[in-house]
């Protein structure tokens, strides 16, 4: 029996990893509902919307979903992955920031989709157990390095 060959779309999005004004090297990250149900810890990100750049899209979608006012520092690269969801698969690059709040207050009340379900304050040093994905836990490391050569 073969398999049924199903289309391929692509997704973009864009976000961020988003370190405190307070000094404490902590970055703040959302628990989402995922396509299948369960709850992944990431960082905030999304869809761009109209002729938005990326590190627009990430800014706004920094504080749609955390309510964090934030700038970008620099683009820290792009991850790629595929995934089946609703009888297709999904190619989907993420462009991540680091970014800096500059205001604001950690919340997800305020998600337009309500796809966040809970924030928190993350110490860069439990960044790789914290968050869900592999990719997301890799970039932590460049985030840490980034940190190192900050101080």
């Amino acid at each position: 029996m073969t398999k049924p060959h199903l289309p391929r779309v692509t997704e973009t999005s864009a976000g961020g990893y988003v370190l405190s004004n307070d000094g404490s090297n902590r970055v703040a990250l959302i628990a989402r509902r995922n396509r299948s149900g369960r709850v992944d810890w990431c960082v905030p990100k999304g869809h761009p919307e109209g002729d938005e750049d990326f590190a627009a899209a990430a800014v706004r979608e920094v504080f749609e979903e955390t309510g964090l006012h934030a700038e970008i520092i620099e683009a820290l690269g792009s991850i790629n992955y595929e995934f089946t969801a609703s009888n297709k698969i999904i190619v989907k690059t993420v462009h991540h920031f680091l970014m800096r709040q500059t205001g604001g207050t950690l919340t997800v009340e305020n998600d337009p989709d309500h796809e966040a379900v809970e924030a928190d304050w993350v110490s860069v040093s439990d960044l790789e157990t914290k968050l869900t994905h592999q990719n997301e836990r890799r970039l932590a490391v460049v985030v840490r390095e980034w940190l190192a050569r900050a101080s």
